[in-house]
């Protein structure tokens, strides 16, 4: 039914409303007429219930309070009856039509009355109850879907507050059907199925930012709860990949996030993480080919011969001195970090075709992350990468590991770097670097959570002291002080001023674990990882970065721990076998069986990463190649090619048996 249609027949003399029933209706009471109904065909009861329940903002609130006389105006409490709507709206779509049109002129109805004043807690209630129904799931609903939802999204801050809170109550399963009818509305609306079931596009520019709005009151509520209702994938709109996202992109920076225009970049939580590369790869691109184009201007107005190189940036590092190389070359074409990379090994023949790049990478990051560096602490329990607490004269190691990150995004190359979230919560601290240089970066609000991703025995420790029922002053005898070795000395930290002389007791326990938290996190690494952040920022400077959650960008770094080796089967390329070999369909048939540890193990050992890039499998050109040598030999892997060397050999058990030996001894990244 049209909304013209449901809008003429408001307007015609409403039928007599049944009298209200002094008591609300129970879920029993309800469930009991609807089984009447279906019963005997007789839905006269049920009928009037539903007209009346959705007649009115009043009476929604007559209906489906706990308590017709309470007010419930707190965030805590919506002072819906949630079962009760949860039935009422299970049972809609399963009832006669006329009393689906029913609710639907009544949700008109309530829409075009007209508002006096600010909204009461009684509307709210009946905006989080309307925007539960499931009839909103029907395209032909959607013209007063997109009304209740510009209703919403201008409602003021303060009201947005309390539907926030109250969002978050709802279960995993309605929250869930919520956000896929949102995004459903914006898809349909962007791509409709059938063009004349909707307005034209002029007449409705404020659907899809009336959606949005409403999408990210959801997200807030989500990132409320810990842990989160639904993973934030769930908000992420795929439909978004195939519009133009550099368009969106560019609205976004010039008009940023006013009202004026309106841009997807506005909301990045429903804009993919592979829609999220694709903006941050051509922004790179656009950087690139700029100052590319610029270093051709200089040489031609100063009228010298231009030379290709310089549209790179060349990387000509020795073997032995891996590191101290890398940093030279950085630090001296520290202009042309934005350019594309290529690398070449002295004294070594070869172009670079992205396999020395990729090797650049893994030695590199080999290197600097061995304990004996001592750069980074590896934590054992929670098999991650710290940043060492030591001081030193000179930084600019860390500053090199954040420009291989930054470079790892700009050129598309996964790393197998284990940093904690936390780390990547801290890169984008703040996402774009302070034009004033005293400004502290890298410094960001830490829980004991955090330390649990790092130190999981010290954060048990410090949890055991918040929850320690004795006398903590007495029985731990610590002040807000902290020791730490650095070269074999015990050196201690004040954690406030005068923290050796203030004891930690039961009233200010919370305060201490807090101030540790932070110190562990932020201040005794403060300029390591400022060093870091500075290193990664001055690659990747891009208000791109402003649309990525710490999760995305580690993504974007390492790639993604979900494996479809289904999927890698399907663009595996062949040199040597075909792909109907018996020696390749064992080797699937093998990979497939592995439990997912072995799958990783395989991953890293012919890519150098146990992860998968951000565009899937397919990303990675994994190549499988006929090794002619004798079927005693194990598997061989090129990381720096993501080949695979297999043998020919002659059983399935034979092929388990050395892939296994293989994939599971193999020292390092696996380089050959």
């Amino acid at each position: 039914m049209s909304v013209e249609a449901l809008s003429s027949e408001v307007k015609v003399p409403p039928l007599p409303e049944p009298t209200l029933p002094s008591q609300p209706k129970t879920v029993k009471d309800f469930e009991e007429d609807l089984e009447k109904a279906e019963a005997t065909g007789n839905w006269k009861t049920v009928h009037a219930f539903y007209i009346t329940a959705f007649d009115s903002f009043t009476e929604l609130n007559t209906a489906f309070k706990k308590d017709a006389t309470a007010s419930f105006n707190t965030i805590e409490d919506s002072g819906v009856n949630a079962n009760l709507v949860n039935a009422v709206f299970d049972a809609l779509l399963n009832t006669p039509q006329d009393i689906q049109k029913s609710v639907l002129k009544g949700i008109i109805n309530s829409l075009l009355q007209e508002w006096k004043g600010p909204r009461t807690k009684d509307d709210l209630r009946a905006y989080f109850i309307l925007l539960q129904n499931p009839q909103f799931n029907i395209t032909s609903t959607y013209v007063i879907y997109a009304h209740l939802l510009r209703q919403i999204a201008t409602l003021v801050e303060a009201d947005h507050h309390f539907l926030v809170h109250w969002l978050k109550k709802l279960s995993q399963k309605k929250f869930k059907q919520l956000v896929e009818r949102l995004l459903q509305f914006v898809s349909l609306r962007l791509f409709p199925a059938k063009p004349e079931e909707f307005p034209p596009l002029t007449k409705c520019s404020w659907w899809i930012p009336s959606a949005a709005k409403v999408l990210a009151l959801l997200n807030t509520a989500n990132n409320l709860v810990h842990p989160p209702l639904v993973p934030y994938t769930d908000f992420y709109n795929s439909t978004l990949d195939h519009i133009d996202l550099m368009e969106e992109y560019h609205t976004w920076q010039s008009f940023g996030n006013s009202h004026s225009r309106f841009s997807f970049c506005q909301y990045p939580f429903v804009i993919s993480i592979a829609a999220k590369k694709i903006i941050i790869q051509r922004d790179s691109e656009q950087q690139m080919i700029s100052i590319a184009r610029q270093s051709l201007v200089d040489k031609v107005s100063r009228r010298q011969r231009p030379d290709m190189n310089m549209l790179f940036l060349n990387m000509k590092v020795r073997r032995t001195h891996l590191v101290s190389d890398s940093l030279d070359e950085l630090t001296r074409k520290r202009a042309d970090l934005k350019k594309k990379l290529k690398v070449t090994f002295v004294g070594e023949a070869g172009l670079d075709m992205g396999g020395l790049t990729k090797e650049w990478f893994l030695l590199l990051i080999r290197q600097i992350f061995h304990p004996d560096y001592g750069m980074f602490t590896y934590h054992k329990d929670s098999h991650c990468h710290w940043f060492s607490s030591f001081k030193c004269d000179n930084y600019s190691e860390f500053r090199l590991v954040g420009i291989l990150m930054g470079l790892a995004v700009y050129n598309s190359i996964t790393l197998d770097i284990r940093f904690p979230p936390c780390c990547y919560k801290k890169l984008l601290s703040p996402p774009v670097v302070p034009s004033d240089q005293s400004t502290p970066v890298g410094i960001c609000s830490v829980t004991i959570d955090d330390l649990c991703q790092i130190m999981p025995e010290l954060a048990h420790g410090l949890k055991e002291l918040l929850s320690y029922e004795g006398n903590v002053e007495e029985d731990f005898y610590s002040t807000f002080q902290v020791f730490q070795e650095e070269f074999g000395v015990i050196k201690s930290y004040n954690l406030k001023p005068g923290g050796d002389k203030i004891p930690v007791t039961n009233q200010n326990r919370r305060e201490y674990v807090q101030l540790y938290t932070d110190f562990l996190l932020n201040k005794s690494i403060y300029k390591q990882f400022a060093a870091f952040y500075c290193g990664f920022h001055s690659v990747c400077a891009s208000n791109a970065l402003m649309l990525l959650r710490p999760e995305e960008v580690e993504i974007l770094v390492c790639g993604s721990p979900e494996l479809d080796m289904h999927a890698l089967q399907r663009s595996t390329q062949y040199d040597g076998y075909a792909k109907t070999d018996l020696t390749i369909r064992y080797f699937w048939d093998v990979v497939l069986g592995f439990p997912l540890e072995l799958q990783k193990k395989l991953l890293h050992f012919t890519t150098g990463s146990d992860r998968v890039p951000v565009g899937g499998m397919a990303d990675l050109n994994f190549k499988i190649s006929k090794n002619e040598t004798s079927t005693n030999w194990l598997p061989v892997a090129h990381t720096c090619f993501n080949q695979l060397c297999l043998p020919p050999y002659k059983s399935k058990k034979d092929l388990k048996q050395k892939l296994i030996i293989g994939i599971s001894n193999s020292e390092g990244f696996g380089l050959e």
